[in-house]
């Protein structure tokens, strides 16, 4: 079994790397495999809705982001985490492009992955963020991963964050969670949708 953990944020090393490590370290201790993925600091492109990747075999027909890199690990993956810093009470921008596209072209293959997100502010606008993230998974039949409080870690500096004794705690039990929810989905069956899907466009 194995999560990939997507790092967010522009600093490959800063808070959000903080709390997702001590995931990466719990879900070890769950024997649980995970992998960090940083998506770098360099340019993405957003969504064009041109709409090539339903003929792209689920992949984004722009190749020179992380973003079709992500679909591969995260079909290859068994769960997915993401994490974020916070700006202006949301997501990382950047992040979101990239997931955008992420969800839009290949969110087929990530039915019943469990998924989590975990966000990292200094003070504010962290639930408002947590629950952009989670929008990802309930649009794709993504079962979500719980903890013992909502995602998120506080602290402007990696050394403020180890300080947040909660904010680790909960990132702990969210591994736990994750690696239990895996362990109990493996060798299940699991649902299948009869209906064709539907599609409701609301005019005038």
């Amino acid at each position: 079994m194995k999560v990939l953990l997507i790092n967010g944020s522009p600093h490959k090393e800063g808070c959000t790397f903080t709390a997702l490590t001590e995931i990466k370290n719990q879900l070890e201790k769950e024997g649980v495999d995970s992998e960090i993925f940083w998506i770098g600091n360099k340019p993405v492109r957003g969504c064009i809705a041109c709409l090539k990747c339903d003929h792209n075999n689920g992949k984004c027909a722009f190749d020179d982001d992380p973003a079709n890199e992500i679909i591969d690990k995260l079909i290859e993956s068994d769960g997915v985490i993401i994490g974020s810093p916070v700006y202006y009470a949301g997501p990382n921008g950047a992040l979101c492009a990239i997931l955008d596209r992420v969800f839009y072209a290949a969110s087929a293959n990530f039915k019943f992955k469990p998924g989590a997100s975990i966000v990292s502010c200094r003070r504010g606008g962290a639930s408002a963020s947590f629950d952009r993230l989670n929008k990802y998974f309930t649009i794709s039949n993504m079962p979500i991963v719980a903890s013992q409080y909502w995602n998120s870690v506080h602290g402007n500096t990696p050394e403020e964050v180890k300080q947040d004794l909660e904010g680790l705690q909960t990132m702990r039990t969210l591994a736990t969670n994750m690696a239990w929810i895996l362990k109990s989905l493996e060798n299940r069956e699991l649902p299948k949708h009869e209906e064709e899907k539907q599609r409701t466009n609301f005019i005038r």
